[in-house]
């Protein structure tokens, strides 16, 4: 499949792997791969993400993922549904954090030592890296870019497509910026 990825969205792919690596995840997520397309200055991503004042947001952006990692990776939504059953998970992260350490529920591990190779990629990164072979299929482009990464993220449940829905980013929204108003199904 990486054979069919346009240098941009290798450059994606490479840069989910660092952020990864920077604070020491088990493997690359879907979060990763979003905060890899906001780093990008170039490509049919950046540029759908900058029409769609995403550019300017960046640092909410990466705030609001940021939060979700403490969060264990619970969405936004997750965490409203554990409220309505009387879990606070603000107050559960809080004590966390209060004995073992900020960023204690994230799962990232900062020792730095503990691990060489490869970085694997957890089942969320996989699952958006094949949705965005599925749209580039369906939309007959002949390679995969990082606007599929970014439209593949827009329509997968969790905490990346919930943040940029929130800051306005939708697959409708990238596909008519991209395509100037064309067709906007979900492949």
């Amino acid at each position: 499949m990486f054979e069919r990825f346009t240098k941009d969205a290798r450059a994606v792919v490479v840069g989910a792997v660092e952020h990864a690596e920077e604070v020491g995840a088990g493997a690359v997520d879907a979060g990763h791969l979003l905060l890899a397309l906001l780093d990008r200055e170039a490509g049919r991503a950046s540029f759908a993400l900058a029409a769609l004042g995403l550019a300017e947001r960046r640092d909410a952006v990466r705030e609001a993922l940021g939060e979700a990692r403490r969060r264990a990776g619970l969405s936004q939504a997750d965490a409203e549904a554990l409220a309505g059953l009387g879990i606070d998970v603000s107050e559960i992260v809080a004590r966390v954090e209060e004995v073992h350490g900020v960023g204690a529920m994230s799962g990232d591990r900062k020792s730095g030592g503990w691990w060489s190779g490869r970085r694997s990629f957890g089942r969320d990164a996989k699952e958006i890296l094949e949705k965005a072979l599925r749209i580039a299929v369906s939309r007959r482009d002949r390679h995969i870019g990082d606007e599929h990464i970014l439209l593949a993220l827009t329509v997968r449940p969790g905490v990346p497509g919930e943040v940029l829905a929130d800051h306005g980013v939708t697959y409708e929204s990238v596909v008519r910026v991209l395509c100037g108003g064309g067709e906007a199904k979900a492949g």
